[in-house]
């Protein structure tokens, strides 16, 4: 085993991960041919402006288009596109940026020919960046949805079912604009079991969920909606595109990154180093504190009888978790789970331990996540700090922030969904 701290090997699996996912990496070997007539180039999402970036930096023709990605995750200057349009927009709750940039990539892809290319750029966050409400709703309809789905605890896919109710151009909508044109679409997955249909709600892609579903998931959440949207789920016109139809049958997708693509990567990382990478799933989902049980549980198992793996050794994982937000607090799922992951180790000694979301932002803060350490209970107890308190409170990033023990990224311009890993060294 090499010689390096635990917390600086914990940042080089994080990075290892990030780099991974770099959309320069990833979209070149995926460029389609260009067409006999015009390349529009539209797209959504956290990674947008890096993917538009690395279509310019690779494609011979022209090109024209426009991306919307959520704000401050434009490239910086002197690395910004010349020739793709790059708008920001709020995340996670829409707003008319958002709005009327949707409008306008939807308008931009209609009468369009068979000789014309669609290249479409798709990654996490594209679902409420793209904001174009069905017809009879309002923005604000939207906005209210959202705020209440963030709440709830409903996972990705749930909420991704409502959205794409909601909307204009998701769940294959804007596939079914831009027919007959040939429709390419690259994606970076942030979401559990890489469903092309539910990262950014899948605009390009057959949708099988129903308006009966979405009705059936707002009941379940004790969500109540407006009465344009509750008139709007009963009697909608027209369903979504769904496979087969043949507005499709021009489209193609290529899954560009996945979140199995940044553990492999950190995996490689960890075996350089000298410790046995255990990866115990790409796609795990639940309650953040329930989650941190589990994972609390796997740690000690380590340190109490060498199995899965005999120390030292560096437990990996991705998917998405959820916070039932119940308090008033600060911070994304990240830092509640690892704050959960604090009270169950209850200061085990060896036990280290980082999450982070890989987009830069947990939540809605402006940390990617944090870090764990055996001592972080005791160093907040010299400050008078209750972790339980906190976590009653849904407060990690508070109680993170006041040890000094924030991981602040700033936009990685991806996003293939949280990164986990802890860290169990030998004893002693």
């Amino acid at each position: 085993m090499n010689a390096i701290s635990p917390q600086k090997f914990l940042r080089d699996l994080f990075q290892a991960g990030l780099d991974a996912a770099d959309p320069r990496l990833a979209v070149p070997d995926y460029l389609p041919t260009p067409p006999k007539g015009r390349t529009v180039v539209i797209g959504a999402g956290k990674a947008a402006a890096a993917m538009a970036k690395a279509v310019e930096e690779n494609w011979e023709g022209p090109i024209e288009g426009l991306v919307v990605t959520r704000y401050d995750h434009d490239m910086p200057q002197g690395e910004k596109c010349t020739r793709i349009e790059v708008v920001e927009a709020a995340h996670p709750v829409p707003d008319a940026a958002g709005r009327e940039a949707a409008k306008r990539i939807y308008e931009m892809v209609q009468g369009l020919s068979t000789d014309d290319l669609v290249l479409c750029l798709i990654s996490g966050g594209g679902s409420s960046l793209l904001a174009l409400p069905a017809d009879g709703l309002s923005l604000e309809d939207k906005q209210t949805i959202n705020k209440a789905l963030l709440k709830s605890g409903a996972n990705i896919i749930e909420m991704n079912t409502v959205r794409k109710h909601l909307s204009a151009i998701k769940g294959g909508q804007l596939a079914a604009a831009a027919a007959p044109a040939q429709m390419v679409s690259l994606l970076i997955s942030d979401v559990p079991g890489d469903d092309p249909d539910v990262i950014a709600s899948g605009p390009t892609v057959p949708d099988p969920s129903t308006f009966a579903d979405t009705r059936a998931i707002l009941a379940k959440y004790d969500i109540t909606p407006s009465a344009s949207v509750a008139t709007h789920l009963e009697k909608a016109a027209n369903e979504t595109p769904k496979p087969n139809d043949p507005v499709f049958a021009n489209c193609s997708m290529h899954m560009i990154s996945r979140p199995q693509d940044s553990l492999d990567a950190a995996k490689l990382v960890a075996e350089k180093h000298g410790f046995m990478p255990v990866v115990l799933g790409d796609s795990i989902e639940g309650e953040a504190r329930e989650v941190a049980k589990v994972m609390a549980a796997i740690a000690r198992q380590v340190t109490n009888h060498n199995q899965p793996a005999q120390a030292p050794c560096v437990l990996l994982s991705g998917g998405e978790t959820t916070v039932t937000v119940k308090g008033n607090g600060r911070g994304g799922r990240n830092a509640e789970f690892l704050l959960a992951l604090a009270v169950e180790l209850d200061g085990v000694a060896d036990i280290y331990a980082l999450a982070c979301d890989t987009d830069g932002i947990d939540g809605s803060e402006d940390n990617a996540g944090a870090i764990l350490s055996p001592d972080t209970l005791e160093r907040a107890e010299k400050l008078g700090i209750s972790a339980k308190e906190h976590l009653a409170n849904n407060d990690g990033y508070s109680f993170f922030e006041a040890l000094d023990d924030l991981i602040i990224t700033g936009p990685t311009r991806t996003n293939v969904n949280d990164f986990r890993a802890i860290v169990v060294m030998p004893k002693g």
